[in-house]
Formats: structure tokens, sequence, C-alpha cells
């Protein structure tokens, strides 16, 4: 079974070779690295072509944002299982994607996500917070709650059967895509309760308050959108709650 990791990126030649090299360590033998640079005028695209992976593909162009950034490795990954790795994130460990594959293979799973360590660049070594994917099920959407996207893999058909990333949303395009593919709870997925990705602090999502009002707004569209009921006081109940990730690590 092929297993497909989509990176977008665009000037991350600061942060992109700790992901590049997080993906080609990997164990397991049959994996797709895409990377899908917007453009960058650093050394990105150098540093891509001269680390990705045996077999991967770099592709860098203008773009018109994330959601149609990650859409081109959709349409150019060929995997049976999809991933996405930010430029500023690694694999917990180098033999994460083969027990993901063993895990979706022995139990015909569509979908599998876990838990995201969050760290700062000054001191990788040390976890600032950690993100729990287990508050998610398909019920608790229309309060805010998503698995890490960058712990969700996905098998391909699920794309083929719902669609990809729309294009219209700035921030929360993959809530919308997980409001839209589990809304209906048909999907066979499992919560692994462990650190699958480790995420350095500073992108867009964790960019301040400006940027959670944002994400917020969005979530409510995407939610109301996806005929979910919600409203801002679900939303902002949620927030008590993400204060123990810098607790319990």
């Amino acid at each position: 079974m092929k297993i497909s990791v989509i990176t977008v990126c665009f000037n991350s030649a600061t942060t992109i070779v700790d992901t590049l090299r997080s993906v080609a360590q990997q164990t397991y033998p049959n994996v797709e690295h895409v990377i899908i640079d917007g453009g960058s005028r650093d050394k990105t695209v150098e540093l891509a072509n001269s680390l990705i992976r045996s077999g991967g593909i770099v592709r860098s162009e203008s773009d018109k944002g994330i959601y149609d950034a990650m859409n081109k490795g959709l349409r150019l990954a060929t995997g049976d299982i999809i991933g996405f790795l930010n430029a500023d994130d690694v694999y917990a460990d180098n033999d994460l994607l083969r027990r993901v594959v063993e895990m979706m293979e022995q139990t015909s799973l569509d979908a599998l996500f876990g838990d995201v360590e969050f760290f700062k660049s000054e001191a990788p070594e040390k976890a600032h917070r950690r993100y729990r994917s287990n508050r998610f099920r398909p019920d608790r959407i229309g309060w805010g709650w998503m698995p890490a996207h960058p712990t969700l893999f996905l098998r391909r058909r699920v794309f083929d059967e719902f669609g990809c990333f729309r294009e219209n949303y700035k921030i929360a395009g993959d809530f919308e895509l997980i409001a839209r593919i589990f809304k209906s709870n048909t999907l066979v997925y499992r919560y692994v309760p462990q650190v699958l990705v480790r995420m350095r602090i500073g992108g867009v999502s964790t960019g301040g308050w400006r940027n959670t009002i944002r994400l917020n707004k969005e979530v409510l569209r995407a939610c109301r959108e996806n005929g979910i009921s919600s409203n801002w006081m679900k939303l902002l109940s949620k927030y008590p709650a993400k204060l123990f990730e810098f607790f319990l690590k």
C-alpha cells in the first residue's frame, strides 16, 4: 500500500529541511512525498530538490492560497492513503508511517488520527503543549472540535467521494473538509492516543488572537454550509478545555 505525504510551502528554507528529512527517514518503503511550493524566493525549492525522498515530486508555481496548493498536491499524489505535513512540522519518529499503514490496513480504516505536540524553535526538544484529538467526535463538530489535521490520514477514496478542499476558505478549509466528510458519521475511523506529529509554533494556526477570531468565523460558516448546528457560545466553550493542553503534556 502506498502512502502520499503532501507538504505545502512558501519561503520555508529555515524550517523545511527538518520536514524533508522526517519524511525521507521513514522506514516504510512505499512513501511518496509531494512538495507544492508557492513560488518561493529563498532556497526552499533548492533544498526540496536536493533532500526530498527518492521518488518524490517537487512543483513550484504561484497559487491562489493554501487550499489551492493542497488541492494541487492531491491531484499529483498517487497514494492509497493521503496525509499532509506542514513545512514547519515533523513526524514523531521514523516508524510512524509504517504504523499508520499497518493500522489502516488491518482494520480497513477510512481515517486515522492522533495528537500533535507543539514546540518552540529555540527549544525543539521540549514539549510546549499537546493537542489531544480524542475530544473529536462527529457530533462535536458544531463545537469546533476537530482532529489535528497534520495527524489525519485518509484513504484516497474519501477524497474521491467527498471532494477536495474548498478554496474560498482562507484559514479553516481543513475544518470544512473534516465537517463535510465526518458529518454523516459513516467513515470508519480510529483515534490513536499518541503524538504522531511535532509542530513548530508560529504557523497560521498558531498566529494569535486575530487569527483565532478569523478561524472561528470560518468555522461557523463551514458548519452552516454543511447543515451543522453551531454558534459562538458553542465554539467559545472549548477554550477552557484547551488551557489544559499546557499542563497535560
